[in-house]
């Protein structure tokens, strides 16, 4: 199913953007936007020609490995695209890392102290986690952490001035991973709280407590190996979730990202770059997907794929 969604991403990606009001090539132009420039401009974007025709003209550069050319940044758009991908998919990576780790222990250790103050306590902070928008909560943890304490920088990727290690790429990545890890990691741990719930009940779990386990081992090895399969795919979606959730967060902390180069490029109205950057996102997501839907496989061979 990989390719027909990645068609179906194309398309819609194409017409969207062709559906926005405007001449792109007035936009791209400018103050040069004379009558012989734009008339050469929308000629060489093939702006002069049918839309359907366009996009088969478009998918069949793709299936050649030619994203097309950047008028803006007068570079070809692939360079472009995979220059962002990399921080990126180092915020995305982390943030994921992040929000499975804390959302897994917060998931467990709430289901173990149900209706405790543990279980309470992470419930709280889980729906605090869920309903607070990133790019808010992105602005709040600026003001306090980087305007008021100074801990960490205001943006950017790296210190202006002799930076470009790697404990200075951390201390930039700190506070938009965790900003982008926020919301996925309420979604895993009450999902993993409810997996691990329903999987303390079952007989297998009672027998395994009557054989005289410890309570270590019934929980890890039995309860959560078994709920363990169920989060994957959660986790894959929470993937793509953060992937998606860069575009804003890029924006905020002006991480040197796709998300951040898709904003510019729609504000310029940089069609091909924008087409780009899209579908090499929606790439990244359908395949964390798929190597999710993999790994609950081998978890359980009985789940096909």
């Amino acid at each position: 199913m990989l390719i027909p969604v990645l068609l179906g991403i194309s398309i819609i990606v194409f017409f969207i953007i062709s559906l926005i009001p405007g001449d792109p090539a007035q936009a791209i132009l400018g103050s040069y936007a004379t009558a012989e420039n734009l008339a050469k401009l929308r000629s060489e974007m093939g702006l002069d020609r049918p839309v359907i025709q366009r996009y088969f003209i478009w998918l069949g550069n793709l299936l050649q490995g030619d994203f097309g050319q950047s008028y803006t940044l007068n570079r070809p758009v692939i360079q472009e695209v995979m220059d962002r991908l990399g921080p990126t998919l180092l915020l995305a990576g982390t943030s994921l890392f992040l929000c499975t780790v804390f959302g897994l222990i917060i998931g467990v250790v709430t289901a173990i102290r149900q209706y405790g103050w543990q279980d309470k306590l992470f419930t709280l902070l889980a729906l605090l986690g869920i309903s607070t928008p990133s790019f808010w909560l992105g602005l709040m943890v600026i003001l306090l952490f980087s305007v008021k304490f100074a801990w960490f920088p205001v943006s950017g990727m790296y210190t202006a001035y002799g930076g470009g290690g790697v404990w200075d790429v951390l201390h930039h990545l700190a506070l938009p991973a965790v900003t982008l890890a926020a919301v996925a990691t309420g979604v895993i741990a009450r999902l993993t709280r409810s997996g691990m719930l329903e999987n303390l009940r079952q007989d297998f779990v009672l027998t395994a407590r009557a054989k005289g386990l410890s309570e270590w081992v019934v929980i890890w090895r039995h309860a959560f190996k078994n709920a363990f399969v169920s989060i994957v795919p959660v986790i894959g979606i929470q993937a793509g979730f953060v992937i998606g959730g860069a575009v804003y967060i890029e924006t905020v902390f002006q991480w040197p990202g796709i998300g951040r180069m898709l904003v510019t490029a729609i504000t310029t109205r940089d069609i091909l770059l924008v087409q780009g950057g899209v579908l090499i996102v929606a790439a990244c997501y359908v395949l964390f997907n798929l190597f999710a839907d993999i790994v609950q496989h081998l978890l359980d061979p009985r789940i096909s794929i």
